[in-house]
């Protein structure tokens, strides 16, 4: 797609990502001054973070003041809380990779009408490489169009992964994930910037992605660009409410079903806090709590799903 033909919401999904990629490009050049908050143990923010978020909010509200927005950093929704359209904003996905002066990090901007996403943007700042979609027409890296990749066997699958790093992970049954998946797999990569990962596995350089833990501004965008390369997504039993369930997979179609087969053992169990998080909140959530987790996980279905529109989805 041309710049032209882009839908005005995804161009200015763009506009502020650009606009956030400066503020860190910037702040890049100078690392020794960073101010540097800790979030908890190894979850870490920064000024920048926050700059390159509030710049992000202030374009997305100047075009769509009637729109909400999730955003990480400031922990709560901006705009009108209860809109049908949402923004859910990763200002700086990779922070700890960003303090180190690593370049992989990046961007991440998605739009979702409904509790379905539909615009997507994730911008690697370091590369000037943007991966954007919009729900039904197709996913790309600047203007090529992308497809996941066409490898069919997972002893031949380049895999991308997260470790666990926040306290209260489980970082025991990950390992033993770590260890089945390392044996069958041609190799386990680990970067650090989820978004990015999503978009490698869209772009092909990964046949399927995995991680534990993730928070929906982390998947949003980058879930979307996969599906839109013609992948599947879903939580490690292969059911679509992956954004409720902190788990997460993606991949080709063929290595993906065979990833879940490894990985369905390893499913998390919802919390009995997480439940009454559930419980506590109000009759209608908004679409904050919905894409937050605070709404009970769907159904359980054990095949492998594609994430597709139903009749009611709207094209925004």
């Amino acid at each position: 797609m041309t710049q032209a033909s882009l839908h005005p919401m995804l161009n200015v999904a763009i506009k502020a990502a650009r606009a956030a990629g400066s503020i860190i490009n910037r702040a890049s050049l100078d690392l020794d001054i960073l101010k540097i908050n800790t979030k908890s143990p190894n979850d870490f923010v920064t000024e920048v973070d926050q700059a390159a978020e509030q710049v992000i909010i202030e374009t997305l509200l100047q075009a769509y003041p009637d729109h909400a927005i999730l955003a990480e950093e400031s922990g709560r929704t901006h705009g009108a809380k209860h809109s049908e359209f949402q923004w859910i904003i990763d200002p700086l996905d990779g922070t700890t990779n960003f303090i180190h002066g690593l370049p992989v990090y990046c961007v991440s901007i998605a739009l979702a009408h409904r509790g379905i996403v539909q615009q997507a943007v994730v911008y690697d700042p370091t590369r000037n490489d943007l991966f954007y979609a919009t729900r039904g027409r197709g996913a790309f890296l600047n203007d090529r169009r992308l497809r996941v990749s066409k490898r069919t066997r997972m002893g031949d699958a380049l895999i991308g992964t997260g470790f666990p790093f926040r306290r209260g992970d489980n970082f025991k049954r990950y390992m033993k994930i770590f260890e089945e998946v390392s044996q069958q797999c041609a190799g386990l990569r680990r970067p650090g910037a989820a978004a990015l990962d999503l978009c490698y596995v869209a772009a092909g350089y990964y046949d399927a992605f995995f991680e534990t833990g993730l928070n929906p501004w982390d998947i949003a965008a980058g879930s979307l660009i996969i599906t839109e390369a013609g992948g599947l997504v879903g939580n490690f039993t292969g059911e679509s409410d992956f954004m409720h369930q902190r788990e997460i997979v993606a991949g080709s179609p063929r290595i993906y079903g065979q990833l879940v087969q490894i990985l369905a053992p390893y499913t998390r169990v919802i919390k009995a806090d997480d439940e009454a998080a559930a419980e506590a909140q109000p009759a209608k959530p908004s679409a904050a709590d919905v894409l937050a987790g605070a709404a009970e996980a769907a159904p359980k279905k054990r095949a492998a799903v594609r994430i597709k529109k139903t009749a009611g989805d709207q094209q925004v």
